[in-house]
């Protein structure tokens, strides 16, 4: 998984009726855009995440685009 600041980072929900989880990277504190990421969720909060495969990560260019 690679990410750049700007990206978003989608968390899929797990059981049936739990809605994805986005939110926007703000740091990359791996190596070469590798996790884990600094986060900061819709509701301003952030968060220190490594990433499972649960999750997807939005290219900035792909969601500028929607």
């Amino acid at each position: 998984m690679r990410a750049s600041e700007g990206d978003q980072l989608v968390q899929h929900g797990r059981v049936v009726g739990q809605h994805d989880q986005v939110s926007e990277i703000v740091q990359v504190l791996g190596p070469e855009g590798s996790p884990p990421y600094r986060v900061r969720f819709e509701d301003g909060h952030e968060a220190i995440m490594s990433p499972g495969p649960d999750c997807q990560v939005r290219h900035r260019e792909t969601h500028e685009q929607r």
